[in-house]
């Protein structure tokens, strides 16, 4: 489990592919390494994955078919710049909101616009996401626990603070350029047992 606080952004070295399989390796600081052990999790780019190698800068991880295919890895390059995060330990802070490394979809960045200290992006979304994106309500993009400013029928939009720019990859962000979505799991629960609901009620009238 993570809280979408992103610690620092790593670097990309090295990308080996065997089919829709990466073996990816990342370059981050000491400090944040210090403790690591293999075995343990990381989310990159919001992606939950565990070391399989690890030095005092660099760490490997295995990216398996499903995790390629949802996500932006199969867009990653050497030197690409990504969002890192370590596992929340239990004592820990929760400071964000809860996001699990499981990614929900990518999407697309529509509009990218300043607004005095802060910098609106707005993204498109796919309609089997309605319900699950509401305004004031919390997401994850690139692994960057934010608040949704504002949603129409297919599109929403984040605001960032110079802090946010700066410390994550957002700020770089391109027109066009897709990222890793995680809607807030406590609304897919919710959406889940409505669903639910209404099925049992269509049923009991059959």
């Amino acid at each position: 489990m993570f809280t979408g606080l992103i610690l620092e952004k790593g670097k990309v070295l090295r990308i080996n592919y065997t089919g829709r399989t990466i073996k990816l390796t990342c370059q981050a600081s000491r400090q944040l390494l210090k403790d690591y052990q293999v075995g343990d999790s990381i989310a990159i780019n919001g992606v939950c994955l565990t070391a399989v190698g690890k030095t005092d800068q660099q760490f490997t991880v295995d990216i398996m078919p499903e995790t390629f295919q949802r996500t932006t890895f199969s867009r990653l390059n050497i030197n690409d710049e990504v969002n890192l995060e370590r596992a929340l330990p239990y004592n820990g802070r929760l400071e964000g909101h809860l996001v699990t490394g499981h990614i929900d979809g990518v999407m697309r960045l529509r509009e990218k616009k300043t607004q005095e200290n802060a910098l609106i992006l707005t993204f498109n979304f796919p309609k089997e996401f309605q319900g699950e994106i509401i305004s004031q309500g919390s997401i994850a993009i690139n692994g960057v626990s934010l608040t949704i400013t504002r949603v129409t029928a297919r599109s929403f939009s984040i605001s960032l603070i110079p802090h946010s720019r700066n410390q994550t990859n957002l700020g770089e962000l391109m027109y066009g350029e897709y990222v890793n979505v995680e809607t807030d799991v406590l609304g897919k629960y919710v959406k889940a047992q409505l669903g639910m609901s209404k099925r049992i009620e269509w049923k009991g009238l059959n």
